[in-house]
């Protein structure tokens, strides 16, 4: 039990932390505004500088695709259009539970604005129970609660991509974005073989080559973004050296090094200050590392003032370099974040679809048991340890 009495003695001192903390980002922020200028006056020269480091750079800059003084007004979304959407859950296996499984609630949304065709709203659960479904990660050290949430990502994308194919297949022409909630930038990938990294990129890629077929722009949606992208590529403006090389000049630390001065300002601190209402700012390609195993599907963003934050767009390079897919996808976009008071309606629904409460979880696992009971089974019984949780002496 959280003793909240306990607890009230330690928040003086979190208050005071963050007060120094404002304090000290107003500061970086004015750094980083001043090199933003210099980078805007200067902007052939940084790319090459950041060209000219190579791998020798111990952090990751984007590189902008556009001038840095880019600033478009996003057009107004059409009044014919649809949204597509998608967002997963799971439950989790536990060795406790009657049997051994996990189970993947895909919700999805098509949403039509114009047309008076009614919305579709529904989720698509799955359970796994086969050995290669439960084990065969394991050969790759991937632990089976990590695996299952790289196939939940695999069919929020497959789905995603099946209902843009059955729209499409209605013969209905009217703008449509399809939208997914968090990064395209899959970080779980590092480390692991490239067998592994294949085996769960091919079917997620083969889905975005669907909506560039049909026309359907893939959008990500990051709301409360932490990334240090462009605050990175400010970065090379504090290096004292003509090659920035971290690992030669600051022995492969970037802690403490001339460059870390703007640490911990985020970008869309920045773009803040950049940005008004119902703008987005320069195209950036990220050079995460990881990247290199995307291939052509490489990740493209921008940032986008949608009046209550800053939100981090994601898109494949494809979206990026058809104007009128990018317009189309950023219209309607920024449009359900004000049928959403903020966040797009399309993904909150997808969520509300897709989520599992604790009430699920206990409802899944007695469905099970009383399934095993009909069929004889009723010896394969929870753990002790399960069955004692669910009752209670006190």
């Amino acid at each position: 039990m959280l003793d909240f009495n306990k607890l009230a003695g330690q928040l003086p001192d979190l208050s005071r932390y963050l007060t120094e903390e404002t304090l000290a980002n107003r500061q970086k922020l004015q750094v980083a505004q001043e090199l933003l200028r210099q980078a805007i006056d200067q902007q052939p020269d940084w790319l090459e500088r950041m060209e000219s480091a190579g791998s020798g750079l111990g952090f990751s800059p984007a590189v902008p695709l556009e001038p840095l003084t880019t600033r478009v007004t996003i057009p107004p979304a059409p009044p014919v259009h649809t949204v597509l959407a998608t967002d997963g859950s799971q439950i989790s296996p536990s060795h406790h539970e009657a049997v051994y499984c996990y189970l993947i609630n895909i919700g999805y949304v098509l949403l039509h604005y114009g047309s008076g065709r009614l919305p579709r709203l529904d989720s698509i659960p799955e359970v796994f129970y086969q050995p290669q479904d439960l084990y065969q990660c394991r050969q790759w050290g991937i632990r089976t609660e990590e695996w299952l949430g790289h196939r939940r990502t695999q069919l929020e994308a497959t789905i995603l991509a099946e209902l843009a194919t059955d729209w499409r297949g209605a013969g209905l022409p009217e703008p449509t974005v399809a939208l997914v909630d968090g990064s395209l930038t899959y970080w779980f990938l590092e480390g692991l073989p490239a067998p592994v990294r294949s085996l769960i990129l091919t079917p997620i890629f083969e889905a975005w080559q669907v909506c560039q077929r049909l026309g359907v722009p893939l959008m990500s949606y990051l709301s409360a973004g932490r990334s240090l992208e462009v605050m990175n590529f400010l970065r090379l403006g504090l290096c004292p050296h003509l090659v920035p090389d971290c690992q030669s000049h600051c022995d492969g630390h970037t802690e403490g090094a001339p460059c870390d001065k703007l640490k911990p300002l985020r970008d869309t601190t920045l773009m803040q200050t950049w940005l008004e209402p119902g703008q987005r700012g320069p195209l950036w390609r990220s050079t995460h590392r990881i990247l290199e195993h995307y291939g052509e599907q490489q990740v493209v963003f921008c940032y986008v003032n949608v009046g209550t934050e800053i939100a981090r767009v994601e898109f494949p390079v494809w979206v990026a370099a058809e104007k009128k897919l990018l317009d189309q996808g950023l219209s309607l976009l920024l449009a359900q974040v004000e049928k959403g008071y903020g966040y797009p309606v399309a993904l909150a629904e997808a969520h509300n679809q897709a989520v599992v409460r604790a009430g699920d979880r206990a409802r899944f696992f007695a469905m099970i048991e009383e399934q095993l009971q009909r069929s004889g089974l009723g010896q394969l019984l929870p753990s002790a340890k399960e069955s004692r949780k669910r009752e209670s002496l006190a």
